[in-house]
């Protein structure tokens, strides 16, 4: 499976389990975000008062429904909207991911700013004109300043260079989805996507460690081996000492005995952006199933959305969507578009030569995905 030039030979076997890693990652992403969201950034003894010792057990209402997704969930799709349209947009030469995924998050950003889609813009595609992602779902200040003007942020001149929350790193599970790439160029797209709302080093490189992990689970690769190889490409980056040190301690933080809420506040530290990805690698790690990894990710207080989100996306990616929990799927918000979502993405990484290519193009997937 899998080629850097999008020539990749997929047996049907291949595309459907690769599909249902692509599924598993963005509905594991949303229903960890949604399960976090009713506790996020609650105060520890609030939490337990609330739910008891362990934290939630189930789905919580949260922005007047139960299963609802923060901006976190959001940004996560506009991350696959911006991957799809830049691989739609390689055929023309004109090719630069980054440009067109800052293209994607302001689309975004007009979504929390707009009352709803505007229909004359052509060029949004399908994503933007979704009316459910109009609702503003507490984004953080750093992601409506680094996103409010078309000025890119870059590695060079990044956005909020002081900035080490966790949110581009909750939004980058998608690029680890890119199976043909090789891995030091999915780290790279990562680091230079985070740089545009998070510019302190451990909060782009955390980003760029995540998608490297979940690069390795969505191979078919071992939780354990995807972040031993994350470490080994962080070690070569200025400023990684603090997101590879975090990554350390969660791998022997397995082998101090069982998990417990505990060991995952120590991990996720002040919930930065290195703390809250090792607390996520050490909740898939330990995880007896998924619904289990989740409850041990945001039953700490600090950003439990962030947590559910990161984790998820992991445990989704190791083990497809079957593995999710189906009650708490069947209320999660948004899922019809999840899934469009999911399946244009896999498709597009499996067979894009045949939706634009030399032989020609299907005007029904440039209408969804534009170059313009």
């Amino acid at each position: 499976m899998g080629a850097t030039g999008g020539a990749a030979v997929w047996g049907r076997a291949e595309q459907q389990d690769f599909r249902s890693r692509v599924r598993g990652t963005l509905l594991g992403a949303a229903v960890g975000d949604a399960f976090g969201a009713p506790v996020d950034r609650m105060d520890p003894d609030a939490v337990r008062e609330a739910h008891g010792p362990d934290g939630p057990a189930d789905l919580v209402p949260v922005h007047g429904r139960r299963g609802a997704v923060t901006h976190l969930t959001q940004l996560t799709l506009f991350s696959v909207d911006g991957l799809i349209r830049a691989q739609v947009r390689r055929d023309t030469g004109a090719w630069h991911p980054p440009t067109d995924l800052h293209r994607a998050y302001r689309r975004w950003f007009a979504t929390q700013r707009d009352w709803g889609p505007d229909e004359r813009r052509a060029e949004d595609g399908w994503l933007a004109r979704e009316e459910w992602l109009y609702a503003r779902r507490d984004p953080t200040r750093a992601l409506l300043l680094g996103l409010g003007d078309d000025t890119m942020g870059t590695l060079d001149a990044p956005k909020n260079p002081g900035e080490r929350g966790p949110e581009a790193a909750a939004r980058s599970a998608p690029f680890g989805l890119l199976v043909g790439w090789d891995p030091r160029l999915v780290a790279q797209l990562a680091v230079e996507c985070a740089a545009q709302t998070h510019g302190h080093p451990t909060g782009n490189l955390a980003a760029g460690a995540y998608a490297v992990v979940v690069h390795g689970l969505a191979r078919g690769e071992g939780l354990e081996p995807a972040v031993r190889r994350a470490l080994t490409l962080l070690a070569v980056r200025p400023g990684h000492e603090p997101v590879s040190e975090a990554l350390r301690r969660a791998l022997g933080a397995v082998r101090q005995g069982l998990p417990t809420a505990a060991r995952v506040t120590g991990l996720a530290g002040e919930g930065t952006a290195e703390g809250l990805v090792a607390a996520a690698v050490y909740c898939a790690l330990v995880a007896e199933d998924v619904r289990h990894g989740l409850r041990l990710a945001v039953g700490h207080g600090g950003p439990s959305a962030a947590a559910g989100a990161l984790t998820g996306g992991l445990l989704g990616a190791l083990h497809g969507e079957t593995a999710l929990p189906p009650a708490w799927l069947a209320e999660l918000e948004g899922r019809p578009t999840i899934l469009e979502l999911a399946d244009d993405f896999a498709m597009e990484l499996t067979q894009g030569p045949a939706l634009h290519g030399p032989a020609g193009s299907s005007p029904g997937w440039l209408a969804r995905y534009p170059r313009a």
